[in-house]
């Protein structure tokens, strides 16, 4: 206990010593973790609005004339269901598309026009959007079924969105997660460098490796850690200022941002976890060549 509690006291005084360059290891970490959890919950965000989407997105599926009566139409339900990617269908009578149709427009316009107009149809839910070009082309495959109407170009921008978030997100975070490792590492190569004859001469005593490069180890821990910590917490202000002001002004809109309670605990944990693991890594590594005695 008392080797340890040594070794964590070296580890805080380093941190000491060096202010300045601890500082910056601090605030370059915090910057990076922002602008990664900026882009997580923007990627977070825009999968949420297409799910959103995807709940509300639909296509109709027309009923062949061809088709005797209501009561069969209605029975072509169990054979839309069967198709795969189709989460619900709900069956709408030539009476209630025209009811629907009148609701829109001119009574006026409406004259002389009866419900054999329309066709009886189904308004048909589905699991994915990503899918729609080939579910429509099954829907048109069931027997009964003349025409399947959708937005297959909606549908398909939102998903190279969705898409091109994902990969510039997954790039950015590689990117920053090594700047963040390469700045620490740097940062306690300055420790290590002004200490380097006394790591020399704890080596000819017969030190362990594991005795001096656990303080090193332990002040980027500790940067890490504060770095992780001051990153979260401004990410959490500047999510819960986005969410309480600019929505107030989109009130009505479909734009929801995810609540920040959602996603509050895993993000605090990834924020923790790459401070740890850069400030650990940042350690060992800088500290690698100055073992070599």
């Amino acid at each position: 206990m008392t080797k340890l509690a040594y070794l964590i006291r070296e580890g805080f005084r380093s941190i000491k010593t060096h202010g300045f360059m601890s500082f910056a290891s601090v605030t370059i970490i915090t910057a990076c973790l922002i602008i990664m959890g900026s882009i997580a919950l923007l990627s977070l965000n825009i999968d949420s609005l297409i799910e959103d989407l995807e709940q509300q997105n639909e296509v109709v599926a027309l009923v062949d004339d061809a088709v005797p009566g209501e009561e069969a139409a209605a029975a072509l339900e169990s054979s839309l269901l069967a198709v795969d990617n189709i989460e619900s269908v709900d069956f709408v009578s030539r009476a209630e598309a025209m009811k629907t149709f009148m609701s829109k427009y001119d009574d006026r316009l409406m004259e002389g026009i009866d419900e054999t107009v329309f066709r009886h149809r189904f308004v048909v839910h589905l699991t994915d959007i990503s899918r729609m070009s080939e579910t429509k082309a099954a829907l048109e495959d069931v027997p009964g079924i003349a025409k399947v109407n959708a937005h297959i170009e909606y549908a398909d921008r939102f998903v190279r969105v969705r898409n091109v978030v994902s990969i510039v997100s997954l790039i950015l975070t590689a990117i920053l997660v090594l700047v963040s490792f390469f700045i620490m590492t740097n940062t306690i190569k300055l420790t290590t460098y002004g200490r380097r004859e006394e790591i020399a001469i704890m080596k000819m005593v017969g030190a362990t490796n594991a005795f001096i490069r656990t303080p090193f180890v332990i002040e980027g821990l500790i940067l890490g850690i504060l770095g992780g910590l001051l990153g979260f917490l401004a990410t959490w202000g500047m999510y819960a200022l986005l969410n309480g002001s600019m929505m107030d002004a989109l009130t009505g809109s479909f734009l929801n941002l995810v609540p920040f309670r959602r996603v509050m605990m895993p993000l605090f944990l990834t924020y923790i976890g790459i401070g740890v693991l850069i400030g650990a890594f940042g350690g060992v590594n800088a500290i690698r060549n100055y073992l070599k005695v």
